[in-house]
């Protein structure tokens, strides 16, 4: 016997099988400010849960990586979306021990996330502030260690902040390139020093960066004095001839200024140690020119007599040097040396020149005192000419060797024009001949015959002049 079927009356009040139902508004709205979709999943829309999570991702996601300010308005307006959409989607229902537990479970999910963003923004405002304090400072080392403190968190909470203290950063690093381009320039490469200062004029365009670019410049001006000082003045040079920018780079030019005589008078120095005089006299001569009341403008004229005097020297010697034939080249283009002695009272010591490597250098029999070194402790320069026959001393017949003729001889004085140079100005200060005396109508005398011809003594010759002689002769040139 089967069952009779009985169909139960609906309670009233309660839902109807396919109706969906009805879900505490406040729980869901309360999960969906969380951004994970708990509000969703409170009201059984697992579909709905997973597209809001998804969605609050790729936000966050594109807004830590673009720190784009209107990414982070986009994720609050998506916060207020779901959290009204949670509101209204949800409807009545649930006891009040239901809706109290859901409240509770949505609480417990969303008060730590708000709470651990409002905290990750608070510490990120921290950091920022100890950020731009180091950079009104100039201070690109607490820039760094400030920066440093910032993780995926903060980056998370407060994106713009965070990027601007990372821009910080990255103007510090270029700050940091630039101090190794200056400490290059200071070698005196002013490539280096160029690139610097575009580097430090591109970061001071950019807001905020004042007092750490003051702070670089002022690292480098401070190192402007070093042990390279030609280096130096060439970045002085540089600094000087910068077009004003009317800002804080505008500095250089008068720390350059004050440091210029120091660096031309010790670049003067330098070269003259290295042996470039024409350099060390232009370095000294600039020194003079630009601050003719300086302290260091007696060293600058000493510098630069010295270097002239140097320089002439170098001339000299070039001058003096065996030319064609022997004769240097000085006894027909003279120059000064200013350093040597002035022609005066006294001996005056001189540089004696023959006429050519084959005639006789008469001065080797004069006495060591008479006869310089060499320019540097030279007075006179002596240029000889070509020796004739001066004034006849005796007369004296002499036999034929072969053929026993008798001839008469004539002995003559060594006549040698000369032409005698002050070396301190170059000029001629003596032009005349002397005369070399000597003995005259010895016993005998040799002379060379060709063939069997004997004509005899020649007629004339020289007298045999001794030391005294020569002495007496070139006294009136050197001693006066």
């Amino acid at each position: 016997m089967s069952d009779p079927t009985h169909t139960a009356p609906a309670t009233p009040g309660s839902a109807p099988e396919d109706e969906p139902r009805a879900h505490d508004p406040v729980a869901v709205a309360l999960g969906n400010a969380s951004l994970l979709g708990v509000g969703y999943l409170i009201a059984r829309r697992p579909g709905l849960a997973v597209v809001a999570l998804a969605v609050t991702i790729t936000l966050v996601s594109r807004l830590v990586s673009t720190a784009d300010v209107s990414y982070e308005i986009a994720v609050l307006v998506w916060w207020a979306a779901v959290v009204a959409h949670g509101w209204f989607l949800a409807r009545g229902g649930g006891g009040r021990g239901a809706r109290h537990g859901l409240r509770l479970a949505a609480l417990a999910v969303t008060l730590p996330v708000l709470l651990a963003v409002g905290l990750l923004r608070y510490d990120a405002a921290a950091v920022g502030r100890s950020v731009t304090e180091a950079r009104e400072r100039g201070d690109c080392a607490g820039v760094l260690s400030a920066q440093d403190e910032v993780w995926f968190g903060h980056r998370v909470a407060d994106a713009p902040l965070t990027a601007r203290g990372d821009d910080v950063v990255r103007a510090c690093d270029r700050l940091r390139s630039a101090r190794t381009e200056l400490t290059t320039a200071l070698g005196g490469d002013t490539e280096a020093l160029e690139d610097g200062f575009g580097t430090l004029a591109s970061v001071l365009s950019e807001p905020g960066n004042g007092k750490a670019v003051e702070a670089t410049l002022s690292g480098f001006l401070d190192r402007l004095e070093t042990k390279n000082p030609c280096g130096t003045v060439a970045v002085v040079d540089w600094l000087q001839d910068r077009v004003p920018s009317h800002d804080v780079l505008d500095r250089s030019a008068g720390a350059a200024e004050r440091v210029a005589p120091d660096a031309l008078a010790g670049c003067g120095e330098a070269l003259m140690e290295d042996s470039s005089f024409e350099n060390a006299r232009s370095q000294y001569q600039r020194l003079l020119d630009r601050y003719p009341d300086d302290d260091l403008a007696d060293k600058a004229r000493s510098g630069v007599r010295k270097a002239t005097q140097n320089i002439e020297l170098a001339h000299v010697r070039f001058l003096l040097a065996p030319g064609t034939g022997g004769r240097p080249e000085y006894c027909s283009d003279p120059a000064k040396y200013s350093g040597a002695k002035a022609f005066g009272k006294g001996t005056n010591r001189a540089l004696f020149y023959a006429h050519d490597q084959y005639a006789d250098d008469y001065s080797e029999q004069l006495p060591g005192a008479w006869r310089a070194d060499g320019p540097t402790d030279a007075v006179l320069v002596v240029c000889m000419g070509e020796d004739t026959f001066g004034s006849a001393v005796r007369t004296c017949p002499y036999q034929g060797t072969s053929s026993g003729s008798t001839s008469n001889v004539t002995f003559y004085k060594i006549e040698l024009p000369v032409k005698v140079y002050e070396l301190r100005t170059g000029k001629l200060v003596m032009n005349r001949k002397i005369q070399i005396d000597g003995a005259g109508c010895p016993g005998s005398i040799t002379y060379y015959s060709s063939g069997d011809h004997d004509p005899g003594p020649p007629s004339t010759r020289y007298v045999e002049e001794s030391k005294s002689d020569v002495k007496d002769a070139f006294r009136s040139l050197v001693v006066r």
